[in-house]
């Protein structure tokens, strides 16, 4: 996610225990397109190596309403810096096309993604529903507790980006959602919140109790889905491979010809992940019991991927390839399709 342009527009986690989960319905999607969408096989002609790298669920991406977390999995497909931005000025688009007409992007760069986009509305229901509302929550998560991490270290022209794009991009992608749930509005806290770290976050009291308080309502949020879905691992584990999968797009995009190069979406990434561990967490006991093989592989590769993230702060020189971080990711996501699947049934 961008510190730019916010008038385009578009996880100091608190317990392990608000957890998030899944039903024993099939999760359904209604789209108004007649076909689901392909990941697009063609490797990027980019710096950045991208072979690990995955859109998960294989949702296209609209590009007329996409929030920016979700347009990066394009500027990290295509490895064009703030891509995402590009993509969110030149709004509304007609067609997919118009990335082109609109240069955007070239051609054959439209070549490589146009099987991911479109500018048709899709409409989740069901299971896919509750999990994308946890994975939209969980990205406020992230957001909030690199932010923390940024304050603590006295940098808030570092941590403000991390506050605003709770409240100008993810809230009100999730906002009818909320409604729906009956949840009480809490854009005002993050509103006053961010209000705080513009100023400089020059009253810290009052900003560490702000903070801590929307983080609260955020968890007031999740625990609007049911209790058994939220202990679910089969549906925390969905939840997680949201998390991971957009972590991993933001890693790529924080990178560039090998250097990081746009810290935010490195931070944005490592929010991400420390969130989709925490969440792991509360359901561990029960796949070392249920699906041991399975567990085994996460932890193992959770630990490994934490590795690329070695503080808030990005260091001189990215500890895992872009390549690395995506083949983790990966493994982890392949290891948990088995209990997703047979949950689903």
């Amino acid at each position: 996610m961008k510190n730019t342009q916010y008038l385009k527009i578009a996880i100091l986690a608190c317990a392990a225990s608000i957890v998030i989960s899944a039903c024993n319905n099939t999760p359904t999607t209604t789209t108004t397109e007649t076909q689901p969408s392909p990941v697009a096989s063609t490797p990027p002609a980019a710096s950045n190596d991208m072979a690990g790298m995955k859109h998960s669920g294989g949702k296209k991406i609209n590009i007329n309403s996409a929030i920016l977390s979700e347009l990066d999995k394009l500027e990290a497909k295509l490895g064009i810096p703030a891509l995402s931005n590009k993509i969110q000025a030149e709004r509304p688009y007609k067609t997919p096309e118009e990335l082109v007409s609109k240069k955007v992007i070239d051609q054959k760069q439209y070549d490589q993604i146009k099987d991911l986009v479109t500018i048709e509305d899709i409409v989740l229901t069901g299971v896919e529903k509750d999990a994308d509302y946890a994975i939209k929550l969980g990205l406020m998560k992230g957001h909030l507790y690199v932010a923390k991490e940024l304050l603590d270290l006295n940098k808030p022209k570092d941590a403000e980006p991390h506050i605003g794009h709770p409240v100008e991009e993810i809230y009100t992608d999730v906002a009818d959602q909320l409604n729906e749930r009956k949840v009480k509005e809490f854009k005002t806290k993050l509103i006053a919140l961010e209000d705080l770290v513009k100023a400089g976050a020059k009253e810290m009291p009052k900003v560490t109790a702000n903070l801590k308080e929307s983080q609260q309502s955020i968890d007031l949020a999740i625990a609007a889905l049911p209790e058994s879905q939220r202990k679910s691992p089969s549906f925390v584990l969905q939840v997680i491979n949201g998390l991971l999968d957009t972590a991993n797009s933001e890693y790529g995009a924080a990178i560039t010809d090998g250097k990081i190069k746009a810290a935010i979406e490195y931070q944005d990434s490592r929010g991400f992940i420390v969130y989709a561990e925490q969440l792991y967490q509360g359901i561990a006991a029960t796949m070392a019991k249920d699906s041991p093989d399975a567990h085994k592989i996460i932890v193992e590769n959770m630990k490994q991927l934490k590795t690329a993230w070695p503080a808030a702060m990005p260091p001189a020189s990215p500890v895992k390839t872009v390549e690395e971080v995506g083949k983790l990711v990966k493994t982890i996501e392949q290891s948990t399709q088995k209990i997703i699947t047979v949950a689903s049934k």
